[in-house]
């Protein structure tokens, strides 16, 4: 059975049944009442039966448009609520928007971002999660994740992805370090120091085996997890480190020195990624939209 009942018709027949006057009620839906009645007539048709009894003066509901009406304020209600709710997605009053970024960015860069974010759309929930860069495009093949902002090693083919931020590594010592005063630091002179790594599974660890392979540089006891550990025992005069740029505010300290590598250097390519097979959500959207903005603030 084909039924072609339109919201429009629905409309019109929630009001002759609250007005019970095709006059009002086709002035209340802005028609001419000759049109107005044409609906009544063609919704009559589509469902198989009349649904009102009318005169020169009374209009009533038959008992089947008695039971019509139920069922069509129903529809009707559902169909505005669906309209408001999907609006106010379109408007980003509502959403939700997974973030999955390097610790390192979540750290500095995105809090003002997110807040920024928050300050032009707050009825939009916001996660972060702040993971490795194996964990991020994991977390966006799982759905958790609209936005990855991650430096693979692995090819993107598969992404969307743009480039975020080359993020060049800095020799991090103490101040009273041999090569703490120098404008800039070849891999060679570092042949000999105590070097502290960060975990095999960071990026930062793969970019710099991938860079200086086995010469002396990548030779040590000390290999850890966190940033503050890492500061702590350069601190402490048992080590040196090579890390990139978006890692130095955890580094802020007077007894430590960030030294710039000597050209080529060593580099990690950050990208914002998103899924190729899964369109992004208006919000999220818009919160890629304010990523792209505020990128150029890492290179300033």
């Amino acid at each position: 059975m084909s039924i072609n009942v339109s919201f429009k018709l629905l409309k019109a027949f929630l009001t002759l049944t609250e007005l019970k006057n095709f006059t009002r009620a086709a002035e209340h839906c802005h028609v001419s009442q000759s049109t107005f009645s044409g609906m009544i007539q063609r919704l009559e048709t589509e469902v198989g039966t009349r649904l009102f009894a009318r005169d020169t003066r009374n209009v009533v509901l038959t008992p089947e448009g008695a039971l019509f009406a139920e069922a069509a304020a129903h529809l009707v209600s559902e169909i505005e609520w669906t309209f408001s709710d999907l609006s106010d997605f379109v408007a980003k009053k509502k959403g939700r928007v997974g973030i999955a970024t390097l610790p390192s960015i979540a750290g500095d860069w995105l809090p003002p971002v997110i807040a920024e974010y928050r300050r032009r759309y707050p009825g939009v929930a916001l996660e972060i999660f702040d993971v490795l860069s194996d964990n991020c495009i994991e977390l966006l093949n799982k759905g958790d994740a609209d936005i990855a902002l991650a430096a693979p090693n692995a090819a993107l083919d598969e992404y969307e992805s743009e480039h975020f931020h080359t993020d060049r590594f800095f020799l991090i010592c103490r101040r009273d370090h041999r090569v703490a005063t120098l404008p800039c630091v070849t891999l060679e002179e570092l042949n000999g120091c105590d070097f502290i790594r960060l975990s095999r599974s960071t990026s930062v660890h793969q970019h710099i085996v991938n860079a200086v392979g086995a010469t002396g540089v990548t030779s040590s006891s000390f290999e850890v997890k966190y940033l503050s550990t890492v500061a702590g025992l350069i601190l402490h005069g048992l080590g040196v480190s090579l890390l990139p740029d978006l890692t130095l505010p955890q580094f802020r300290h007077p007894d430590l020195v960030a030294v710039p590598l000597a050209p080529p250097g060593i580099s990690r390519p950050i990208h914002v990624i998103w899924r190729k097979d899964r369109p992004l959500s208006i919000a999220a959207e818009a919160m890629l939209e304010l990523i792209r903005e505020r990128k150029h603030e890492l290179d300033g």
